[in-house]
């Protein structure tokens, strides 16, 4: 029996294969695709995903190859908000297309000893009480896996939430997007470039390669039927009548429309069958968050998940994965569909709404930093499973410790750390123990005697008391 199975090796799947192999748990993840996808629909890494990588230390290639932007959009308006302004070591976002960030992500699963099986896609299965049963067309005919799990990473057509029974609630498109990889003669300057107004909205964004990606939308996009493929004459047209102008776009490489249809799994757990990424959420790419849920989800996931099979899960660890990650999810969906609002807010009370919410981005840095906590991730807190200290639940910022070294560094491990801000803790079975340095400039953690911080870098627990934490 295979210990966990994963359909879908995007970024999702290979991000959990690594997280589950850090534990030592054997995975298959299986893939339909026999080649990666040239196209890429992600192009933007969060803070909060670059210290997930930052903590497994798998960071270094993406800051080699990404570009650095200390800004982020909010709706497309057109004061940005500063990610200067969040406690993390990557106060910006990273551009690199997600074909790239698949490779290296694949890289590192295979370097932790994932079974990879490309031009494998999962047809069916069954589950009892004791495992899955996967019906799996390969490339030498069909054939099937028994696995003590199996997870959805199979992405918003997911034949494992469909076969697993999960329904996915939600919302039809009414308008759709649209974005071309082209090359610009007279490409725009700057990092990004955006206009919006009664006829519509485009952003500009350059890529590597010589390469600018070219997204927006206006009213003739609005409807529930797709409009059909989209040709560079058409995305020619659309740009000029915003922008005035088309950058002298030619030879595409990608074109592409996309609908703002919205959906979220009733469950991300059924029995033995998890779902994350986008099989578990399906909205608008409003902001670039998508691929960075799915590797939160997954790092919320993976260590539950070795856990539960390894014996040492208390009771109800598994299913907490729904209970902490299903509310990101719909805080994601809400966050998308307001963005949705603005970006095609063409009327002349649209306008003026991206205009007030734009200014309060420019002059009220809390209204800003509390934007830019949420699209990045940096300020997602789990509820605590019973009363405890404030800080329970919350995302842990990379304390200094003792030795020098940091509490990133720390969960290269994969394993709890147990923090003692008065000297080396006294051992906990499972943990790392390590001495940290007291946090003068954070206050919720000048009081704090002891802490204990999860695989997935969220506080566990904590106390003011020395005597508390001890098992």
């Amino acid at each position: 029996m295979e210990h966990v199975v994963i359909a879908g090796g995007g970024p999702t799947g290979l991000w959990l294969a690594a997280e589950l192999r850090l534990a030592g748990t054997p995975v298959t993840v299986l893939e339909a695709r026999h080649e990666r996808d040239p196209h890429s629909k992600a192009l933007t890494l969060h803070p909060r995903t670059l210290e997930i990588l930052g903590f497994r230390g798998a960071l270094e290639p993406f800051l080699a190859e990404g570009r650095r932007i200390p800004s982020g959009h909010f709706g497309g308006l057109d004061a940005r908000m500063d990610f200067g302004a969040l406690d993390t070591p990557y106060p910006f976002t990273l551009a690199l297309p997600q074909a790239r960030t698949e490779e290296l992500l694949e890289e590192h699963a295979l370097a932790a000893g994932a079974d990879i099986r490309r031009g494998h896609r999962v047809t069916g299965l069954a589950q009892d009480e004791d495992g899955v049963t996967l019906e799996v067309s390969g490339p030498e005919g069909p054939y099937t896996l028994r696995a003590a799990y199996a997870v959805g990473c199979d992405g918003t057509r997911s034949t494992v939430r469909e076969a697993a029974g999960i329904d996915f609630p939600g919302t039809d498109a009414t308008t759709w997007g649209w974005l071309g990889d082209v090359v610009l003669d007279t490409p725009p300057e700057g990092a990004a470039y955006a206009a919006s107004g009664p006829k519509g909205g485009v952003m500009v964004v350059p890529m590597p390669g010589g390469i600018h990606r070219i997204v927006g939308g206006d009213t003739d996009s609005n409807g529930p039927d797709h409009p059909g493929e989209l040709t560079l004459d058409a995305l020619r047209a659309k740009v000029t009548r915003i922008a005035g102008t088309d950058f002298g776009m030619r030879d595409p490489s990608w074109l592409s429309r996309f609908g703002n249809a919205t959906r979220q799994a009733a469950s991300y757990r059924k029995g033995r069958v998890l779902l994350a990424g986008d099989a578990a959420h399906m909205h608008f790419p409003a902001g670039g968050v998508g691929l960075n849920v799915g590797l939160q989800d997954a790092t919320n996931l993976g260590w539950k998940l070795a856990a539960t099979l390894a014996g040492s899960a208390p009771d109800g660890l598994l299913d907490s994965y729904h209970s902490e990650r299903h509310p990101v999810g719909a805080d994601l969906l809400i966050s998308t569909r307001a963005q949705t609002a603005l970006i095609n807010a063409h009327s002349a009370e649209g306008q003026d709404l991206r205009a007030l919410l734009s200014e309060l981005i420019a002059t009220v840095p809390e209204f800003s930093r509390n934007l830019a906590e949420r699209l990045s991730a940096i300020g997602v807190a789990y509820p605590p499973l019973a009363p405890g200290h404030p800080l329970t639940g919350h995302r842990a910022p990379n304390l200094e410790l003792a030795d020098g070294t940091d509490l990133f560094t720390a969960l290269h491990s994969g394993r709890h750390v147990l923090l003692g801000f008065a000297g080396t803790p006294a051992p906990m079975p499972g943990a790392l123990t390590r001495a940290a340095s007291r946090p003068c400039t954070r206050p919720a953690w000048s009081t704090v005697h002891t802490a204990l911080i999860r695989p997935d870098g969220h506080v566990a627990r904590a106390s003011d008391d020395p005597n508390v934490i001890r098992t």
